[in-house]
């Protein structure tokens, strides 16, 4: 029961406070011309890491570009022109399938019973 509720909630094809939810999300996104997969942080999730090496470079240098944007235009407390922010693809996403590769890597190891390739704590 429980999980069909929390199911619900978090589907904005079924909920409308989720599409709204989205929605806003989107906007901020595409003011700052970033994707959804450009918020993940390699330094807080060593899987994020991981799944960034896997990535072809290409890749990854887009997605760099568009932070040294987005920090940029923050800095200068601006906004992309509204052309560009019409081109913006928000929720295409480029780091989900081989975050989830790198999750189930993990779970297998674990349990095989093998030692995970990296430990750390974070400060």
């Amino acid at each position: 029961m429980a999980s069909a509720i929390s199911k619900w909630l978090v589907d904005p094809t079924r909920n409308p406070l989720a599409r709204l939810h989205m929605k806003t999300i989107g906007n901020r996104l595409k003011k700052y011309g970033l994707r959804h997969d450009d918020l993940y942080d390699p330094m807080y999730e060593l899987d994020v890491k991981e799944a960034l090496n896997r990535l072809p470079r290409e890749i990854v240098d887009a997605r760099n570009q568009r932070l040294k944007r987005a920090m940029d235009l923050s800095m200068k407390h601006d906004y992309l022109p509204a052309d560009l922010q019409a081109m913006q693809t928000p929720f295409r996403t480029y780091l989900q399938e081989m975050l989830a590769l790198v999750k189930r890597e993990n779970a297998e190891r674990e349990a095989l019973g093998a030692l995970p390739l990296y430990q750390r704590t974070l400060p």
